[in-house]
């Protein structure tokens, strides 16, 4: 079989419509659907042996089955589904981390599988429902995409607020705050791994076919979204302690800032119309603008401990800016929320809480407290630039695992 694609269309002849989406419920963390795969037959491959046969099925069987229920579920929105939608993302994790290392067979060096099996997987921001391609790096591309989706399923699961029995309200413990960075470095990690060991396998001309979903730079901003998210709940962290100073929470809101900005550039050309990829591109403006109004509300607090009038003023700039910048941020926040399919916002914690609490107390005070200090007019200029912080978090370390023990007995294949 040669390595072939095709693409199914929506409302294209044949394959079943693209389910039409309401509600995803409480969204801290997004996440564009889940790309699910479709069922293959490996016992039609002569060159596969029995035992191969069996134990690719088997596991991808499993594979589908396990991401069918879970991308139905998070189309059936509960507010009390956290505790069990963290062990079934933990397990459909597990499922596609033993599935891995007997797909890597297919693709070992000088191999005759690669080009066998054609397999197909549903889209989401694409404009084909699916994509089929004969090359088993798209279904390695495929799975790690999926790993690192479900890492963010699992993020964004830990980041809903929950009651503890301990009298006080349902919240954001700062424990799954903490546990929270772990996964989104994870997540980071099985997408660099996908550029850095999968992208560059598969020929130029099959990689300019591959839906949107997998695209170099889709794949690039959602790594980087997981960092720039791992740097928020940094920063939230760093809020609530006392011990953190005002240049830390600064530095941690200009990296926010950065990881944004880089997220912009990275992220292809979605279908804006309607969509998970209308809602994609509603997310990053959305936490681009509310970084932008961490930065330019620590910045201010700090130029305003200078002495002159000149700091004086730059830090009322910094302050208006971020007042606006949080304005916003609320109507982006908004507008996500309400394109479909529509979501929720659960009850502000972290970064987001703080800042909604602070700035527009702290904005009109600053402005009124240097009116009185400098009695002259002041006409507020452009607020001044954010100081450049390298970026401190990175993917974890991740590369794709060694072969299974199945493929060096007898080589795997008659």
């Amino acid at each position: 079989m040669g390595c072939g694609l095709s693409r199914q269309d929506d409302g294209g002849g044949g394959g079943p419509p693209r389910r039409k989406q309401g509600s995803v419920g409480d969204v801290v963390v997004f996440l564009p659907g889940l790309r699910t795969p479709r069922s293959v037959d490996f016992s039609s491959q002569a060159r596969l042996d029995k035992a191969a046969v069996e134990r690719l099925s088997a596991l991808r069987a499993r594979v589908v089955d396990m991401a069918m229920q879970e991308s139905a579920a998070a189309l059936k929105p509960r507010r009390k589904t956290s505790a069990r939608q963290g062990s079934s993302t933990a397990n459909l994790l597990q499922a596609l981390e033993d599935y891995l290392p007997l797909l890597l067979g297919l693709v070992k060096e000088g191999g005759e599988l690669r080009h066998s099996v054609q397999f197909v997987w549903t889209n989401q921001e694409d404009n084909a429902e699916e994509t089929a391609m004969a090359d088993a790096w798209y279904e390695v591309l495929s799975v790690l995409h999926l790993m690192a989706m479900v890492c963010l399923l699992q993020a964004n699961s830990l980041l809903l607020p929950r009651a503890y029995g301990d009298g006080y309200g349902p919240r954001v413990s700062e424990e799954s705050r903490r546990a929270t960075v772990d996964v989104f470095l994870k997540a980071a990690g099985y997408l660099d791994c996908a550029i850095r060991q999968v992208l560059p396998q598969i020929p130029s001309e099959l990689r300019r076919q591959l839906p949107v979903d997998l695209a170099e730079g889709n794949l690039k901003a959602l790594s980087l979204q997981a960092l720039g998210q791992g740097v928020d709940m940094q920063l939230g962290l760093a809020i609530d302690s006392p011990k953190a100073t005002l240049a830390v929470k600064r530095r941690l809101a200009c990296e926010m800032v950065k990881y944004w900005n880089q997220i912009q550039e990275n992220i292809p050309e979605l279908t804006a119309s309607d969509g998970w990829g209308k809602k994609h591109l509603l997310f990053v403006k959305w936490k681009y603008v509310e970084a932008k109004a961490a930065a330019y509300y620590f910045h201010g607090l700090i130029l305003d401990e200078g002495n002159s009038e000149k700091s004086h003023g730059m830090a009322i700039a910094a302050l208006q800016a971020s007042e606006e910048f949080l304005k916003e941020s609320k109507r982006a926040s908004e507008a996500f929320h309400a394109t479909p399919p529509t979501s929720r916002s659960p009850t502000p914690f972290g970064t987001a809480k703080y800042l909604f609490d602070k700035i527009p107390k702290d904005a009109s005070s600053k402005v009124r407290i240097n009116q009185d200090l400098y009695t002259q007019e002041r006409v507020i200029g452009a607020p001044p630039p954010l100081p450049d912080f390298s970026l401190a978090l990175t993917p974890e370390d991740y590369d794709l695992p060694p072969l299974d023990p199945l493929w060096n007995k007898e080589d795997g294949h008659q």
